[in-house]
């Protein structure tokens, strides 16, 4: 899948501007993908101001075949995936039982809500929610078991505003899964060697050399004795 490099319009209002109105060229793409038994319709909207959020990324597909890879139960889990773009992670959530919730910003809903139709039958629980990091995070509770995000690493200045948002969403005992392409002009790995550890314990748990994605698992330290 080829890299078209960051867009800013996928990121929050406070930290880049936002450009509008629609290119000539939008189309439509409808796909489907195969995880953990569940036949996955994902339409894409490229060619049109979503930017980044279009599309579904090498991170997010690598996410779920580790999900799948490991028969991940999300059973009673309360799930929250961050910068969703398609949905096709937290919508996989969904499918295997967990309580999720599907963020993005507001110009991302109507994809993922599209998404979350054609996939996640009535009974299913999957909400849609708009929520930019460092800005509304406190309007969501503080206990998710599960915080996912796939290639939403990449920008320097939302460095800090993720990690605030993460500290706030993941409960004492949840845990965060993080799929990145490992962008070397775009300072993602120092996000997973500074600024992540300052909070969480970090373990690569899988390296995909071919898409040049690492997928992370981060747990909250323990507090130190007094």
């Amino acid at each position: 899948m080829a890299d078209p490099g960051p867009d800013p319009e996928s990121e929050p209002e406070s930290v880049f501007p936002r450009e509008v109105g629609l290119f000539a060229d939008s189309y439509s793409e409808k796909s489907k993908f195969s995880f953990c038994g569940h036949v996955l319709s994902i339409t894409q909207n490229f060619g049109s101001r979503l930017g980044v959020a279009a599309g579904v990324w090498d991170a997010a597909l690598s996410l779920c075949s580790y999900f799948e890879s490991q028969n991940m139960d999300f059973r009673g889990k309360k799930v929250i995936e961050l910068g969703a773009g398609t949905g096709i992670v937290g919508i996989l959530a969904a499918l295997q039982g967990g309580d999720v919730t599907i963020t993005d910003l507001p110009l991302a809903l109507e994809q993922i809500q599209g998404n979350v139709r054609a996939n996640v039958s009535a009974g299913g629980q999957a909400q849609v929610r708009a929520l930019s990091w460092g800005i509304d995070q406190h309007v969501f509770p503080g206990d998710y078991d599960l915080v996912l995000g796939a290639d939403i690493v990449y920008l320097e200045p939302t460095f800090p505003l993720l990690l605030g948002t993460l500290q706030h969403l993941c409960g004492p005992h949840g845990t965060i899964y993080l799929a990145s392409t490992m962008r070397e002009e775009h300072g993602t790995e120092s996000f997973f060697q500074h600024f992540l550890p300052q909070h969480f314990q970090l373990e690569l748990v899988q390296r995909c050399e071919d898409e040049n994605v690492n997928i992370y698992r981060a747990r909250r330290r323990e507090p130190r004795p007094a």
